[in-house]
């Protein structure tokens, strides 16, 4: 008779195999009347220029103006990021003047209601230590998160800024949903929390969009009138989001932009 070891052990290789089994078969997934606005495998191919940034950067000044309103923010990384890949962002706007925070999750490996609910305490909690509401900046599926944060707690939330987030049209204009299913073990369309992507945070809230994103739908990521307040469009890269001057510049010219009706001294 096997013992009870062998009987576990033999189980969980077992739910080991069913599960990677189902994510393979998420990613393989077709629904191509639902791709429509994808960026081309040029563009795709466009993101390599990530590979030359390391190299770029030893040679390369970005103008920072002074913040007139210097602000707290938290940023939230893409999938499959995590701080790491928002500092050079945050050392910019740290030179201007603003306080960043981390998003405190580390990797960000898809939506995940326990994800949500953690994101939802650090938000309240860095809002309560500096008596004020926190700007969000998010970059692609960080964006989203933000973008929910400002629904849920508009109270703790100053202003939105999402970079190349596809919350607009169908979740599979783009060239990462297979990957992303895969990974976070659940359909785009169909995530672990209850949400109307398109939906806009009643706060301000801008869309950054570039027609060379390899990665994610242009159209997707600026969204239509009612879905954001302003979309601002750029000439980068989906990985260039993170790292390339006109995004930084124009992060902080919004995080400077007055609110509608507000006054300036």
């Amino acid at each position: 008779m096997a013992s009870r070891a062998s009987i576990f052990d033999t189980s969980r290789a077992a739910f080991g195999e069913t599960e990677f089994a189902r994510r393979i078969a998420l990613a393989r997934e077709e629904y191509p009347d639902q791709e429509h606005g994808k960026p081309t495998l040029f563009r795709l191919l466009g993101e390599l220029d990530l590979l030359l940034e390391p190299a770029r950067r030893l040679t390369r000044t970005v103008e920072v103006p002074k913040a007139r309103n210097p602000q707290t923010i938290i940023l939230l990384p893409g999938f499959g990021t995590g701080p790491r890949k928002m500092r050079y962002l945050a050392s910019h706007l740290e030179r201007a003047g603003h306080r960043t925070k981390r998003w405190g999750l580390g990797r960000n490996m898809g939506v995940a209601r326990e994800a949500m609910e953690r994101l939802e305490d650090r938000l309240i909690e860095v809002s309560e230590r500096y008596q004020e509401p926190v700007a969000l900046v998010g970059w692609s599926l960080g964006g989203l998160y933000a973008r929910e944060l400002a629904k849920r707690h508009p109270i703790c939330v100053s202003k939105v800024i999402t970079m190349g987030s596809p919350f607009s049209g169908s979740p599979r204009a783009n060239n990462v949903w297979r990957v992303y299913q895969a990974i976070a073990g659940h359909r785009v369309d169909q995530p672990p929390i209850e949400t109307v992507l398109s939906e806009k945070p009643p706060v301000e809230t801008v869309a950054l969009w570039s027609p060379n994103d390899g990665a994610i739908g242009p159209r997707n990521a600026a969204g239509r009138p009612g879905e954001r307040d302003r979309a601002i469009a750029l000439r980068c890269t989906h990985a260039g989001f993170a790292y390339a001057p006109e995004c930084i510049q124009t992060v902080l010219a919004e995080l400077d932009r007055p609110k509608e009706g507000s006054s300036v001294d």
